[in-house]
């Protein structure tokens, strides 16, 4: 009995200590482990510090010149940060950064100098299949592409400002470009020089706010295939074409302002194919072509102002079941314009500096339908030629024959309840 209480005694000591070096052990463990976070100052090659790099690295890139090309992340959960002064020059060679890992985020760089490909798409940063990257406040000049997303998810990128080198389309790429990517923001950047400011093809979820895309060699703005998105309060100012929103459906266009985009074929918008979208609360000042659209349907065009425009809107006759109403069209050389004498989209009750009605009643809205199409518009777009008689005492005669006894302008394009004063501030 005693022997039998001796090895039991024993036993318990024996569980006792094996369950205390575990509860230490376990204690001990978090602080052994090896994604803990550390921060990395580097100032020699950023390529072999990245490869070297664990999950939860912070990379700290001192200040200087670092002449490097295809510095490639392959490591999830780290960050590369760059002091004030930290430049990185591809020297002509290729991408700076590819990224494919997820959770990366590149801030603070001056990347330049990717050089120029007809057969890459050379980019100063590349993310290629990754989810929750961040780049920000990077200055990237001089390259080919700027920031490249492709079959990106839950991305960021915001405060960069980037500028293209190249002087023609054929040997510029896009500041920033999204292809088949999903919730991505895009915020705060300011993108110029490039082919395309901000480009978008296949892509869903995407919001495009606070940007500013000026004097890029085709659009500021170019949407291709994609959907259920928005850009709002961006600014896109003496891109040659102008933006471009193509085969796309549920847009929101809202806040926005086009201006001084002119040229043969420049638009503040060119709808090409959008269906069931919205363009609101915009600034249409100073373009060839204010809203130009062509196969679109079911596009709500309200409360936006168009200014001094060559014409504030074109719409085709394959323009279907869109809604004008609510804007205020001030100074304008062509208020609409058309290419058919059929109809089927609705304007009413919007604003019209052209418009010499009456409002007996006093309620607001003007007692004589307006027809915004004017029989000169008809003829300068068969006859371009026709514009240097523009002002002509000609021209108005024309135009008051047709009001009175319309002939060759749409009879279905009329706003029935124009009003009186503008609506917009």
């Amino acid at each position: 009995m005693e022997f039998a209480m001796k090895n039991l005694s024993r036993r318990i000591f024996i569980l006792l200590f094996l369950l205390l070096f575990a509860g230490s052990s376990l204690l001990a463990a978090p602080s052994a482990s090896p994604s803990a976070e550390r921060e990395i100052r580097v100032s020699g090659n950023i390529a072999k510090a990245v490869e070297n790099a664990r999950p939860g690295d912070v990379l700290r890139i001192v200040a200087g010149l670092y002449e490097e090309t295809e510095i490639t992340i392959k490591t999830s959960r780290i960050s590369l940060l760059a002091d004030p002064g930290a430049i990185i020059d591809g020297g002509g060679k290729g991408h700076i950064f590819i990224i494919n890992a997820d959770s990366v985020t590149i801030d603070g760089f001056k990347l330049r100098n990717t050089g120029l490909s007809h057969v890459r798409d050379w980019a100063a940063i590349r993310v290629e299949s990754a989810v929750f990257a961040e780049i920000r406040n990077n200055e990237l000049e001089n390259n080919m592409f700027g920031i490249y997303l492709s079959r990106t998810k839950d991305s960021l990128i915001e405060n960069n400002r980037i500028s293209g080198g190249g002087d023609r389309e054929s040997n510029s790429g896009n500041g920033i470009h999204l292809f088949d990517t999903e919730r991505i923001q895009v915020r705060g950047n300011i993108i110029q020089h490039h082919r395309d400011g901000i480009y978008l093809e296949f892509a869903k979820e995407v919001r495009i706010t606070d940007n500013k895309a000026t004097d890029n060699r085709r659009y500021g703005l170019h949407y291709m295939f994609s959907k259920d998105s928005e850009y709002s309060r961006n600014e896109f100012r003496r891109n040659n074409a102008g933006v471009a929103v193509m085969y796309s459906q549920n847009v929101d266009m809202s806040g926005n302002i086009f201006a001084d985009n002119l040229g043969p074929a420049s638009y503040g918008i060119l709808l090409k194919d959008i269906d069931n979208s919205l363009i609101g609360n915009n600034h249409f000042l100073n373009n060839t072509i204010g809203i130009y659209s062509e196969g679109s349907n079911n596009v709500r065009v309200e409360h936006n102002r168009f200014e001094r425009n060559g014409w504030a809107v074109k719409i085709w006759a394959n323009s279907t079941r869109n809604v004008f109403t609510g804007n205020a069209f001030t100074d304008n050389t062509f208020d609409v314009a058309t290419n058919s004498s059929r109809h089927y989209n609705t304007f009413e009750r919007n604003y019209w500096s052209a418009y010499d009605g009456y409002d007996l009643e006093g309620d607001g809205i003007g007692d004589v339908p307006h027809r915004p199409v004017r029989l000169y518009s008809i003829i300068v777009e068969r006859n371009p030629i026709a514009l240097i008689l523009h002002r002509s005492l000609f021209i108005d005669f024309l135009d008051l024959a047709e009001r009175v006894m319309p002939a060759l302008t749409p009879q279905t394009l009329v706003d029935d309840y124009p009003l009186m004063k503008s609506p917009l501030p």
